[in-house]
């Protein structure tokens, strides 16, 4: 099984187990002398047969990830991380951005006038730099997700 089958399984196990859950619990309780409409013994034993399964995988993936090359510098996991820590640097950038941005409406000379530290074309820029960035990364992600073997 290719890496990038493996995450969609996982993500699918995971909706599914969600799924189970809410089902059992809205079957945990019914009125005196009324049936569930399911039995949520039965899914719950099924919730542990999903949640068995997404434990293996989530082991497979996670050693996949640590031990697959993605370049001569990092592992895969290395690159999953940097990915995800150039989107949340992106986002910060780009609150920031907005927030000072943001035209404030004086009424009168007497309100307070607030000023941003901050060049807005600078922070955009940066927001642009990090966006593609993380859009290469992501993409060799992907790319190497379906080239790459799940390990066992």
């Amino acid at each position: 099984m290719k890496l990038a089958e493996a995450l969609i399984e996982r993500a699918d196990l995971q909706k599914r187990a969600e799924h189970l859950k809410r089902r059992m619990l809205t079957n945990a309780k019914v009125q005196e002398d009324e049936r569930p409409a399911e039995d949520p013994k039965e899914l719950a034993k099924e919730l542990l047969l999903v949640m068995k399964r997404l434990t293996t995988l989530v082991k497979q993936i996670s050693r996949t990830n640590h031990e697959t090359p993605f370049n001569k510098e990092w592992s895969l996991g290395d690159a999953l991380i940097e990915r995800d820590m150039t989107g949340k640097e992106r986002e910060m950038y780009s609150e920031l951005a907005a927030e000072a941005s943001l035209k404030q409406d004086r009424y009168s000379r007497t309100e307070i006038k607030y000023v941003t530290p901050f060049n807005v074309r600078d922070l955009q820029k940066k927001v642009d730099e990090l966006s593609k960035r993380y859009r290469e990364v992501d993409t060799s992600i992907q790319e190497l997700n379906w080239r790459t073997e799940l390990k066992e």
